[in-house]
């Protein structure tokens, strides 16, 4: 799986709209769009973000690893 599918799949899992998590981000909903399709790239401090909000590693939200783990 892409990372850019892992954010989308996140997001989907936890019944949340792309309008949620920009405000998360504090970004647009388009943002995120373009996030999830892989049209731009998120910054690290976004990545670290989503990590905190949904207690998983960064490195699974970036593809690195198949198993989530938890931050705590």
């Amino acid at each position: 799986m892409k990372y850019f599918e892992r954010l989308k799949d996140l997001r989907e899992d936890r019944d949340l709209k792309q309008a949620d998590i920009a405000k998360i981000l504090h970004s647009s909903q388009q943002q995120v769009s373009k996030w999830e399709t892989g049209e731009q790239m998120m910054g690290v401090d976004k990545y670290i973000k989503l990590a905190i909000y949904y207690n998983i590693s960064v490195d699974y939200l970036l593809g690195l690893i198949d198993t989530p783990r938890n931050l705590y």
